[in-house]
């Protein structure tokens, strides 16, 4: 199985590990016979699965059925879970929904922000709850940003998300993900902290990669983000079929044909 250990060694070591969103059992274990190393039940879930034009409609009960699904179903994978939005605005419902979300079966918390959640990081550390910390575009916040847009672009913008990753990863922070973020500032954000980074729409440089799987199985519907790659079609998935695409993005993730260039913003 993987856990937090076993994502540690693979930064020592310069292994590249995968990510995919997942919401039911029956993709849970497809995911496990392609050996994905790690699973986000994310709030995007509001989007692909429930219809919505964002994710803030999401709720921590959605969270926790979604999340159970997985967990009775893919012993290999570690799992993330996303709290959804202004379900952690303060410590106390924080704390109380993060245990629902743990007790429904996840290995590790996935709040969006940055230096603001410290005193939140550190709470659920020492109560034995790991972190993951988004950082960049987070879909939380589209209202504030005012649409996904890149992040991170510019000096002072650049600044502030490196001092922001240093801060969570101070607190306590096991994990983090750069979402639409400038490779290069990706990179930095990597070599800069201790714990592995997972990136979408980040480059090439950090430790893991993470999709949402109705994107990389070619299910996207409008503008398709230049991030995304349809495994499903490609030509080296033979079979054309969905565990042949998982175990692909496997494949090409660990030895480095995904992403290119082509995937990235600088």
């Amino acid at each position: 199985m993987t856990t937090l250990s076993t994502l540690n060694k693979f930064k020592k070591d310069g292994t590249k590990f995968t990510c995919l969103t997942c919401y039911d059992s029956m993709f849970a274990r497809m995911m496990e016979k392609a050996e994905i190393d790690t699973i986000l039940i994310g709030d995007s879930l509001g989007m692909v699965v429930q219809g919505h034009d964002s994710t803030l409609p999401v709720t921590v009960n959605d969270m926790a059925y979604h999340t159970a699904n997985i967990a009775r179903s893919n012993r290999h994978a570690l799992i993330l879970a996303d709290l959804p939005f202004m379900s952690y605005v303060t410590l106390p419902e924080a704390v109380a929904n993060s245990r629902q979300l743990m007790q429904a079966g996840a290995h590790v918390i996935k709040i969006e922000g940055g230096s603001e959640l410290c005193d939140l990081i550190t709470t659920l550390a020492q109560a034995g709850t790991p972190t993951c910390v988004h950082l960049g575009l987070t879909p939380q916040s589209v209202n504030v940003f005012g649409g996904y847009k890149i992040q991170g672009r510019g000096d002072e913008a650049a600044d502030k998300l490196l001092t922001d990753a240093k801060a969570v990863v101070a607190a306590g922070a096991a994990l983090l993900v750069l979402e639409c973020v400038p490779a290069e500032l990706a990179k930095a954000v990597t070599e800069a902290v201790a714990v592995p980074v997972i990136g979408i729409g980040a480059g090439a440089d950090t430790d893991g990669q993470v999709l949402v799987m109705h994107d990389m199985l070619g299910m996207t519907h409008g503008r398709v983000p230049r991030f995304i790659h349809d495994f499903l079609t490609d030509e080296r998935n033979s079979a054309r079929s969905i565990e042949g695409a998982f175990a692909l993005y496997q494949q090409s993730v660990r030895e480095g044909s995904f992403p290119t260039e082509q995937h990235q913003f600088s």
